[in-house]
């Protein structure tokens, strides 16, 4: 009788609470006390978690280092009251069947490595849950397996506080142990980076600015690791992993829509500007800090604007009208082998070479 009184009295207090309130509640205490429900105390927790925009920047740092990244970027630009920051890094990258799972409470990686570090324990798997929950959007823009990752996150100033001054850097001191420290400076997204740079210095490098900085800075830091033969093969720059796609654009018009596939919006006469040197790449964060020089540093590279990257540039309707004239002239070889076209000739133009490919129908 007990039980079932019990359970009576939580019917009716579920009942009076309302459907969208009673979904966050397991049980009714008495004296105004209740249990959570598992799922609202997660999405409580995960609020408590992320208190401004900074906080979002660490825990989405911490994640690329977590992945093994060696190179991190960081894209942050701010209209009204919106900033948009994506990260971008050569870490191990997400599947494709996970890229939503990831924001959920609870989903990791990291069953045997979670990693304590001066920001508390990482590895619970809330810090993708606990960003998404605080913020208008968060979602992984494109990654793969070995292919690193890039994460966008959308916040709102006035629902996620932020510092005022984002434009001021810290400065560096010793304690008494002769480890470097940010002492003095706002605590804004600069500091976070730089503390953070910091703190795994010789592990990863960090690097910050605006899209179009950040895109420029990435084909200037990059490598490929394909050379102009093999990525003349590639039909989707896709195939690459995501921190070699800006370098292997072939023009401004190419970079432009591979940046913005990245998360990195801009124009494409921004992407002109990259492309032509107007652009200069970032040092990185700590060799910033530290007033370290940047011995990779190179000078701006002369980009005849007209011309591909890797040579000649033809025009759609040139390219389209020679692959139907070669289409035409493949018929000498089909009559006398009995082969035919799968599809039309792809061509492909490189540094002082034209190659075109001619794919064959199965023989039956």
């Amino acid at each position: 009788m007990t039980s079932t009184k019990k359970d009576t009295s939580l019917v009716d207090f579920v009942a009076s609470m309302g459907g969208e309130r009673a979904l966050r509640v397991e049980e009714n205490l008495g004296d105004g006390y209740v249990r959570l429900r598992v799922a609202e105390a997660e999405r409580r927790q995960a609020k408590h978690d992320i208190r401004c925009v900074e906080d979002a920047v660490i825990e989405l740092l911490r994640n690329s280092r977590d992945a093994g990244a060696k190179h991190i970027f960081v894209s942050t630009a701010r209209e009204g009251t919106i900033r948009t920051t994506t990260i971008l890094d050569d870490g191990s990258g997400i599947p494709p069947e996970m890229q939503e799972r990831v924001f959920e409470a609870r989903v990791t990686s990291k069953l045997e490595s979670v990693h304590t570090d001066r920001w508390g324990v990482h590895g619970r798997g809330m810090a993708l849950y606990s960003v998404k929950e605080n913020s208008v959007s968060a979602r992984v823009v494109s990654s793969d397996v070995g292919k690193g990752c890039s994460i966008q996150v959308v916040t709102d100033a006035t629902k996620l506080t932020e510092r005022a001054d984002q434009s001021t850097w810290p400065q560096v001191g010793e304690d008494d142990d002769g480890n470097r420290s940010c002492v003095r400076g706002p605590h804004n997204i600069v500091r976070t980076c730089c503390e953070f740079a910091l703190e795994e210095y010789g592990t990863c490098e960090v690097y910050l600015g605006s899209p179009a900085e950040i895109v420029a800075t990435i084909c200037e830091r990059i490598p490929l690791s394909v050379n102009d033969s093999e990525l003349l093969f590639i039909d989707d720059l896709a195939e690459l992993p995501v921190l070699e796609r800006p370098r292997a654009s072939a023009d401004a018009k190419e970079l432009m829509k591979v940046s913005q596939s990245l998360g990195l919006e801009m124009s494409e006469r921004t992407a002109h500007r990259v492309m032509s040197g107007q652009i200069r790449p970032l040092r990185s964060v700590a060799s910033r800090l530290l007033r370290k020089p940047d011995s990779r540093r190179s000078g701006s590279r002369e980009v005849d604007l007209m011309r591909d990257r890797r040579g000649l540039k033809l025009s759609k309707d040139d390219s389209e009208q020679f692959s139907r004239l070669l289409e035409r002239d493949f018929d000498f070889i089909g009559e006398r082998y009995y082969v035919s076209l799968a599809s039309d000739p792809k061509i492909r133009v490189g540094k002082g070479r034209i190659t075109v490919t001619f794919d064959l129908q199965d023989a039956d």
